[in-house]
């Protein structure tokens, strides 16, 4: 990959600008559905979207499961992505939506794949195996990790919402999720630590912002997921913070299946845009 120049920020400092910059909490995830794409070529399709929506956004967020399951050809299509990205606006959050979680001399080999090789600006974890698998994550200090503890599909409530003891028998009950981020939040010590929180819950979404007032969450689910929007706002944007990041993929990227798609994709992206920004408006 081309070595781009880095003007190092710390992760806070970088989120804040590019959102003040393009007056925008919209990220576009860039999910590549072959049968769902108006071209055949995954790099190009991208390509459309990232030139005709790159003043709206604050995030894109790649997730590697969309090019790893097309195999080679999928990793130089998301290598020219990300390239192209930088090329294009080098101050946009590049998210590399990978979940990655494991003990810690392995994580310490994801982090250095997705911040070195891949030169991510953050990416999502799973936090489930403790400290030790977050550590060599957050030790990127200009690099953010978003840490996966709400998820937005229906079943996530089974084990997410299992209510666990604090202290022994005698302690406080709190959800499995409550207590992660209750934990989680200790572990930030270079401000570079966010939550992944889908909006399909806007409940324990408010439950996550006041558990960390100032850190930045990671909103999937709007849009195909049927996450509520204003709902999600409401629950997470406070007078502290404004780091709500709001992601839309599937409502955006395949808004139209014909050669028309860039324009289409931008009047849908320019649209969700307004819209929180409207929402916010009422909030701070």
């Amino acid at each position: 990959m081309y070595c781009w120049k880095r003007i190092v920020l710390k992760f806070y400092d970088k989120l804040d600008k590019i959102i003040d910059t393009n007056n925008s909490l919209l990220c576009i995830g860039l999910d590549p559905i072959q049968e769902s794409m108006p071209i055949d070529d995954i790099f190009q399709f991208n390509r459309l979207i990232i030139e005709n929506t790159f003043d709206l956004v604050c995030a894109y967020k790649p997730n590697f499961a969309f090019y790893e399951s097309e195999g080679i050809d999928g990793l130089r299509a998301l290598e020219k992505t990300v390239d192209h990205i930088k090329s294009v606006n080098n101050d946009i959050i590049i998210i590399g939506d990978a979940k990655r979680g494991d003990i810690g001399h392995t994580a310490k080999a994801y982090a250095d794949a997705l911040f070195n090789f891949w030169d991510f600006d953050a990416i999502t974890i799973n936090p489930f195996a403790g400290y030790d698998s977050v550590q060599p994550f957050t030790s990127y200090e200009d690099r953010g990790v978003f840490a996966w503890v709400k998820s937005s599909n229906p079943d996530g409530k089974i084990f997410q919402d299992l209510r666990v003891l604090v202290n022994g028998s005698s302690g406080d009950s709190l959800h499995f999720y409550e207590y992660m981020i209750q934990e989680i939040i200790k572990w930030d010590n270079n401000n570079n630590l966010g939550l992944v929180v889908g909006a399909t819950y806007p409940d324990e979404l408010a439950v996550a912002r006041n558990l960390a007032p100032e850190c930045p969450i990671l909103i999937p689910g709007v849009g195909s997921q049927s996450g509520a929007l204003k709902e999600s706002l409401e629950a997470s944007v406070n007078t502290l913070t404004n780091r709500s990041i709001i992601n839309s993929s599937r409502g955006i990227l395949y808004s139209s299946s014909e050669k028309n798609f860039p324009d289409i994709a931008r009047e849908k992206a320019e649209n969700l845009r307004l819209e929180i920004q409207q929402i916010v408006s009422t909030l701070i």
